[in-house]
């Protein structure tokens, strides 16, 4: 896959597998459910993501739903502004499934571009939540410079240890992402920078869903 994820305001859907094979259980649901899935944003807060530069699009085959951004950057060192060095965006997701069924996200895919000067330091970060849930899943990947190319993180979880929606109860889905940029022990009068976006074009995270039936009550 093309390197990057973000957006201008629009979407790319992308199809992929909700987990592999490997994954599955013998007694789950491996096929989403038949009819349509609908993934609205409720809102887009943070600043890694100002107003219409972050959107959101379900896959066709309703296997998972892509979030694009074009003003997603970290950076400190040189003239950053105190504040440059961590941004973060926060979806607040409302997803309207099939009667009887559940999903959980099982895995996301992150990507991007990363320049960081010798000793210094950049951090990937997402936390994974249902509204009025308890329990949150949080994934962190650190980066070291000398650093200058891409940077790709995969974020995945067992089926055991998935956190499932509530089944008939609505409940929206959060997800925060975070980019941190560090100088460390680099030149401080250097800019070192990480990016959910690329020189090539737009940058697309893509998180994978997994599905499973409701028990009948």
């Amino acid at each position: 896959m093309a390197t990057g994820l973000l957006l201008s305001g629009t979407i790319a859907a992308l199809v992929t597998s909700v987990l592999p094979a490997q994954h599955q259980p013998s007694g789950g649901f491996e096929d989403p459910p038949p009819d349509k899935i609908v993934i609205k944003v409720a809102t887009v807060n943070g600043s890694g993501c100002p107003q219409g530069t972050a959107a959101v699009a379900v896959s066709e085959d309703n296997t998972a739903f892509t979030v694009t951004y074009s003003d997603y950057l970290a950076q400190a060192g040189g003239d950053s502004a105190p504040t440059d060095f961590r941004k973060n965006c926060q979806l607040n997701l409302l997803v309207h499934v099939p009667q009887g069924f559940t999903y959980a996200v099982a895995g996301a895919d992150y990507r991007g571009f990363a320049a960081l000067q010798p000793g210094a330091k950049g951090t990937q970060r997402a936390s994974y939540y249902f509204q009025g849930s308890p329990n949150t899943e949080y994934r962190t990947h650190p980066l070291g410079g000398p650093y200058n190319d891409n940077w790709q993180a995969t974020d995945s979880t067992d089926w055991a240890q998935l956190v499932w929606a509530p089944c008939g109860v609505q409940r929206n889905f959060n997800i925060n992402t975070e980019l941190r940029v560090s100088t460390g022990t680099s030149d401080p009068g250097r800019v070192s920078f990480m990016t959910m976006d690329s020189t090539d074009g737009d940058i697309s995270t893509v998180y994978h869903l997994a599905w499973k039936e409701c028990p009948e009550s």
